[in-house]
């Protein structure tokens, strides 16, 4: 059960009622990694969700650490539990086996289930993982490199300036049977220092802009049903939702300049498909930026194609909006109302 509407959060993160704290995470992982959870959750928990982070408002630093800490926490015990230890098979083989077999067979095994150094950033993606070990002494990251596959470690290479390139490599080539022990120091410090730096965000805010964020970069069903759900029980939040969200109609409101380099980058049957339930308004828009040759072949393409199924429809809309959010973001396409006209100077 979330808050009540209007009542703050409580002082103490330890108050926190789990969907409240599921809220605040998924502020705390940004836009892009809130929407690939939100389309993991059934419909019912991604409305409610939805709803909770809408009305959290300012979360401090505190607060957002917290609840960081114990998914961190819980995720690495559930990760610990699944994949079982070394303690664990040796108490099932002295359960089950004589002393000297259950000795023997737990040497034959012991290398093939022992827990592989720096397994905590083998499914780190592999930019994510330069950024966090580029700056690491050269000796530490070849010892990283060497317990990595083959074709991440190249790929973690060939992002270090040159003359770490070579220092690592040198080391690499160089390197011998390693202490374990000093291993598990290096792993220990690795793992320490990634735990702080998830922790060492800065105060975020809920709220409305936050869910359209969120929304925006959804796929169309999933922003359906949550749109759809939150509509029965609170229409003023939906209306408010969607008044921040940008959806294609909402091109017509880019400048003529932006319009123009957004079609660069789309073929005409899909701008043809796109336009199919696009207002007169939006079509008038698009056809007075292209030449008078081009707007008359996707024009005749509209004409001609006959019945379009609804999701391609939607599917070429979202394309299209997907350009126009890339090149808002790199400054070639300003949208009346949302800030850019407020920066042209002449």
């Amino acid at each position: 059960m979330g808050r009540k509407p209007n009542q703050s959060l409580p002082d103490d993160p330890r108050e926190l009622v789990g969907i409240s704290k599921a809220a605040i995470l998924l502020l705390a992982v940004g836009p892009d990694n809130a929407t690939a959870v939100l389309k993991h959750l059934p419909a019912d928990k991604v409305e409610e969700v939805t709803r909770e982070l809408a009305s959290l408002g300012r979360v401090n630093d505190v607060m957002q650490n917290a609840v960081i800490e114990e998914f961190y926490n819980i995720s690495i015990a559930t990760q610990y539990a699944n994949e079982g230890s070394l303690s664990y098979a040796k108490q099932l083989l002295q359960n089950s086996l004589e002393p000297g077999d259950a000795d023997r067979v737990l040497g034959q095994i012991q290398t093939q289930v022992q827990k592989t150094p720096f397994s905590f950033l083998q499914r780190a993606e592999s930019n994510n993982l330069l950024t966090f070990i580029q700056d690491e002494h050269p000796q530490t990251i070849s010892l990283i490199l060497c317990h990595l596959s083959h074709h991440k470690a190249s790929e973690i290479l060939v992002g270090l300036p040159m003359e770490k390139q070579l220092e690592v490599i040198k080391r690499v080539a160089n390197m011998e049977q390693t202490n374990p022990e000093v291993i598990r120091e290096v792993e220990q410090g690795l793992e320490s220092r990634l735990s702080n730096m998830l922790m060492q965000n800065m105060e975020k805010s809920g709220g409305v802009p936050t869910v359209a964020e969120i929304l925006n970069l959804a796929d169309r069903a999933t922003e359906k049903t949550i749109m759809e759900g939150l509509e029965s029980d609170d229409p003023d939040l939906v209306e408010e939702i969607r008044r921040l969200m940008f959806v294609f109609e909402d091109i017509k409101l880019v400048n003529d300049k932006g319009i123009q380099s957004v079609l660069k980058e789309i073929e005409n049957d899909e701008l043809s498909v796109a336009l199919k339930t696009a207002s007169e308004v939006l079509q008038e828009k698009i056809f007075k930026n292209m030449s008078e040759r081009a707007a008359s072949m996707v024009k005749e393409d509209m004409e001609f194609m006959g019945p379009v199924r609804v999701s391609d429809v939607e599917a070429a809309q979202q394309r299209i909006v997907d350009i126009v959010r890339r090149l808002e973001e790199a400054g070639d396409v300003i949208i009346e109302g949302r800030g850019g006209d407020s920066e042209m100077v002449g």
